[in-house]
């Protein structure tokens, strides 16, 4: 079975690890981006089933970045979950108007994370349908 691919995108390099680290230990395919233009690039080649989107970054701004993805009949099939510390009333809102597909807030709970990554995906494939 070929592993589930997820491309990372945040500009936080101890996220990138911590995440990478996370994912690459349970059978995910990994690839990370720390500003939009690297994720753009990235996309076309690495494919991935999953992108986890920080929200904050430099330059295009995540939701921007979402907008983009979405809009686009190429890319609108990846199931991209927001990735942040931004837990405001109304964002989560925000965050899935701008076309995500879910919510996973930081800190991230170790334990639980890898798991966590894949219902998204198994939600989006009917993986995990019986």
């Amino acid at each position: 079975m070929t592993p589930a691919r997820v491309l990372i995108v945040d500009d936080n390099v101890m996220n990138l690890e911590l995440v990478g680290f996370i994912l690459d230990a349970n059978a995910f395919a990994v690839a990370s981006a720390s500003h939009a233009d690297q994720a753009l690039a990235l996309i076309a080649s690495f494919q991935p089933d999953l992108i986890l989107m920080d929200i904050q970054l430099p330059g295009m701004d995540g939701l921007s970045l979402t907008r983009q993805l979405k809009a686009d009949p190429n890319t609108r099939h990846i199931v991209i979950v927001a990735f942040t510390a931004y837990a405001m009333k109304g964002d989560e809102a925000k965050m899935l108007a701008a076309g995500c597909d879910g919510y996973l807030s930081k800190p991230i709970e170790v334990a639980t994370f890898a798991s966590q990554v894949r219902a998204f995906i198994d939600a989006a494939t009917g993986a995990g349908a019986s």
